[in-house]
């Protein structure tokens, strides 16, 4: 892709894919290499600037032998998830009336 991916955009993926549901950060990677260039090195510091900013919260379950970190979105977080929806909305018209839509 030839697009680079912001801070704001890849916080705001991070936020939208936890708020249907809590996971780990290696499937978390896992879901966002689907669509996005993105590796456990990348996210990891996305994960901790989003705990920091109290939009996400941390929780530890026992697997196999060992405990593993679960992120959720918190009710800052969706707030904000809010806010990047409404920019993003209003970015991609913006952009869209320069190089077109497909709609």
């Amino acid at each position: 892709m030839a697009f680079q991916i912001t801070a704001s955009l890849l916080d705001a993926c991070v936020l939208s894919m936890l708020s249907h549901d809590d996971t780990y950060g290696y499937e978390l990677t896992q879901n966002l290499r689907e669509s996005l260039q993105v590796s456990e090195s990348t996210l990891y510091p996305v994960l901790r600037r989003l705990q920091s900013n109290e939009f996400l919260k941390t929780y530890d379950l026992p697997h196999q032998g060992r405990n593993r970190r679960y992120y959720a979105i918190t009710e800052s977080g969706k707030v904000q998830l809010d806010e990047f929806q409404g920019d993003w909305k209003t970015f991609r018209d913006r952009i869209d009336d320069f190089l077109g839509s497909d709609d």
